[in-house]
């Protein structure tokens, strides 16, 4: 089952369409009842997914910038409004499940009346930008479609495979040890430069100091955290942050999310089905706690986010990503150092602005700026994201006690 291609396109409309066409191809393996379900409150439908990033174009761009245009439907502004305040009143996010109106049929005739309406549109160059961003909003949504039908699939009790063809990978043992690539220390730059598309969050460029430090050449692997596990980690305090051993408690968690203990076995969801645990694979579904935690127990730390965008400033942007297919973390396949793909990687940074950052005026304003409090930094990309959309300098945001998304373990001394 191949993805529609997502390189950009010279045509801002051309890449419009490959980049619109990737989302409804992610739905295509559902089952109609599959895209109603919302398993938790951080979990969307995934028609309301569809519906939301198709509410994006006809709000920031149609209804502004058409002559003459005329919402699909006059109450869709209301029931698929994310977060943002300057729109509009809202459906509360906990009640997407409850939606069972507008029909799938229905979400899909509003992509196709958007999409339409798109084609006619006299193309500017604010237009160009304005166009570009929703389109890596739409790419944010694929991702979060694709790690929100896991959770969907993972918490029925058929554990149905999203897909049956993906591979799974023969790899067992577990993998070389980590080598440790040291960087020094001194003043250098982060943040975004240049021309390409960047979200606000990720500027201004400024100025950082750092310390010599290390960085491990690999993420951790499911065979290395098993140890965790079997040591007690998750029976004892002392690795712990206080917030993150309340969690444990709280939670009840005993190992990652989706690992589930059969006849002495570990075994664990995957997109393909349940699966044995296989040890060379990059641990996932790890929150910010966890990753804390193991990196304590083995006496190292996390990186900041700052040492991870210095250590990847000049590594070309390659791995186990979305377009490659596997929506799994993959086992190691060279000795090459790995960076992007697999899994987000967890940073020890406070999601926070940067020196000089400033707020876009407008609703658009919402997108980043307002979430700068509680939440952690992860870096890299997932196997869930598209290629196109990873950069070094893009910043990822979660709560701390997250583990729904594909986030992982980089340890750093």
């Amino acid at each position: 089952m191949s993805l529609p291609t997502t390189i950009c396109s010279p045509s801002i409309l051309t890449e419009y369409q490959q980049i619109r066409a990737v989302s409804t191809h992610i739905c295509q393996p559902l089952a109609i009842e599959d895209y109603q379900i919302q398993s938790m409150p951080d979990v969307s439908p995934p028609k309301w997914h569809l519906a939301h990033t198709t509410w994006f174009f006809e709000t920031f761009i149609l209804t502004p910038y058409l002559p003459g245009y005329s919402v699909f439907h006059p109450q869709f502004g209301y029931l698929f409004n994310s977060y943002y305040e300057a729109v509009g009143a809202r459906h509360p996010r906990h009640q997407r499940g409850l939606l069972s109106r507008p029909t799938v049929a229905e979400v899909y005739q509003y992509r196709d009346y958007v999409d339409r309406a798109m084609t006619t549109l006299t193309i500017t160059p604010n237009l160009t930008a304005l166009i570009t961003l929703g389109l890596h909003h739409e790419q944010q949504h694929q991702e979060l479609l694709l790690t929100d039908i896991k959770h969907i699939l993972a918490l029925n009790p058929l554990q149905p495979p999203y897909r049956k063809d993906l591979t799974e990978f023969t790899t067992l043992e577990p993998t070389a040890p980590i080598n440790w690539l040291t960087y020094p220390g001194g003043l250098y730059e982060i943040g975004h430069q240049g021309t390409e598309f960047a979200f606000d969050n990720e500027s201004p460029r400024h100025r950082t100091y750092l310390q010599d430090y290390s960085l491990a050449d690999r993420p951790v692997t499911n065979g290395e955290y098993l140890e965790f596990i079997q040591s007690g980690g998750y029976q004892t305090s002392q690795h712990w942050l206080s917030a993150g051993w309340s969690t444990v408690q709280t939670q009840g968690w005993q190992a990652p999310l989706y690992w589930q203990q059969i006849e002495g076995n570990w075994w664990v969801m995957t997109m393909g089905g349940l699966r044995r645990v296989n040890l060379a694979e990059p641990v996932c579904h790890v929150s910010f706690y966890e990753a804390d935690a193991y990196a304590s127990w083995r006496g190292d730390r996390l990186p900041t986010e700052a040492e991870w965008e210095v250590a990847t400033t000049s590594t070309p942007v390659a791995g186990n990503l979305l377009d490659f297919q596997q929506l799994h973390p993959a086992p190691r396949q060279d000795s090459q150092p790995q960076f992007y793909g697999d899994v987000w990687e967890w940073t020890q940074s406070a999601y926070l602005p940067y020196p000089g950052f400033q707020i876009a005026p407008g609703a658009i304003g919402e997108y980043n700026g307002k979430f700068m409090c509680n939440q952690m930094v992860l870096r890299g990309g997932s196997s869930m994201t598209p290629a196109n959309h990873i950069r070094p300098t893009y910043r990822n945001f979660f709560p701390p006690d997250t583990r729904w998304q594909f986030s992982g373990i980089r340890l750093a001394q």
